[in-house]
């Protein structure tokens, strides 16, 4: 992956120009990929003298409550005005770990509001929309901390990134790759990860706090989801499960705990496809995970009004649960007869 270097020198001209009250935006639900870029990426703006607010549309998982400088995140569900009056006065508003704005939600229309605010957005996603004045739009990287990352270093060099900053690229690099198991495993990558170690991450730390820091509820929510919830279809080489607000209240359901859910059917030695359905605040989130060829990019875009990574996608549904699985497994014949399941 090679950065743009006309952009590189617009965005240092652009912040270089006086100190700015400067926004961060990332998306709902937002997961240590979407907090890690931001919080770094506000850590070095603050470096560079200004003044910077991250926000986020809702309240993130509680296993990245450690993550430094996270109490410094402003959640719009419980803290609008702030988020607001932020959004208003911003100067500039870079957007971080999403291609659209309707992946805000709650914050897509405040966003839209600020018409003076250069934008910026910093991503890895597929099909970013227009309305941006500068773009770091990179498919093929990583994760979004893994293009700050390369941002950082593009703009001041390694020597900007604090041991606190290398943490929080650490958790994104870490978590978006499947704790590097999938994803663009590139040499700069690990080089990266090397470069962090040198600012001071301890690695079975980090790994520690994000992925054995559950409550006895969610491990006896998995448990019921794999051996309840699970459906095999398509000669068990698709999988889904699905959770409605009455089960996840029955586990004491906190916002993080099916994280993971999605991918573990893929375990399963012929598995390709794999979904979680999860009803909340009156419709469906969709997760979507795929192994090799099959684009779960595209077969959200197609059925259900989503998008995101090749393997790796999500989508919505305001139907009701059982017309919704109905659906994606007519949805999933349709896209196997098409050669989409390979």
């Amino acid at each position: 992956m090679e950065l743009q270097r006309a952009h590189i020198e617009q965005l240092k001209t652009w912040l270089g120009e006086r100190p700015m009250k400067i926004v961060t935006v990332s998306h709902t639900n937002p997961d240590g990929d979407a907090i890690g870029s931001s919080l770094a990426w506000a850590e070095l703006l603050r470096a560079m003298g200004h003044t910077v607010t991250s926000i986020v549309p809702n309240r993130h998982p509680y296993f990245l409550n450690w993550m430094p400088h996270i109490k410094d995140l402003v959640i719009f569900k419980f803290d609008s005005e702030r988020a607001l009056e932020a959004i208003r006065e911003a100067d500039m508003i870079f957007c971080l770990d999403f291609n659209a704005l309707s992946r805000l939600e709650i914050l897509t229309d405040a966003l839209s509001e600020n018409t003076h605010a250069r934008r910026v957005l910093i991503d890895h996603h597929l099909s970013p929309e227009e309305g941006f004045d500068l773009l770091f739009s990179y498919p093929e990287a990583s994760s979004t901390c893994f293009l700050v990352y390369e941002i950082i270093e593009a703009m001041q060099g390694v020597g900007a990134i604090t041991k606190e900053m290398a943490e929080l690229l650490y958790v994104g690099m870490m978590t978006d790759t499947g704790n590097f198991a999938f994803s663009f495993l590139t040499p700069e990558l690990f080089r990266a990860v090397a470069v962090l170690l040198e600012r001071g991450i301890v690695i079975p730390d980090i790994h520690n706090n994000v992925y054995n820091a559950y409550t006895a509820g969610r491990a006896r929510l998995f448990g019921y989801v794999i051996n309840r919830k699970m459906e095999l279809i398509h000669g068990g080489r698709v999988a889904y499960m699905s959770l409605n607000e009455q089960e996840m209240r029955r586990f004491g359901f906190q916002q993080g705990d099916s994280e993971g859910f999605v991918n573990y059917p893929l375990t399963i030695k012929k598995m390709k496809m794999s979904a979680m359905f999860i009803e909340q605040n009156g419709f469906i989130r969709i997760s979507l995970r795929s192994r090799g060829k099959v684009d779960v990019n595209l077969f959200a875009r197609k059925y259900f009004n989503g998008g995101g990574h090749k393997n790796a996608a999500g989508g919505k549904s305001f139907d009701p649960m059982e017309l919704t699985l109905r659906r994606y497994e007519e949805a999933v014949e349709e896209f196997a007869a098409e050669g989409g399941l390979g």
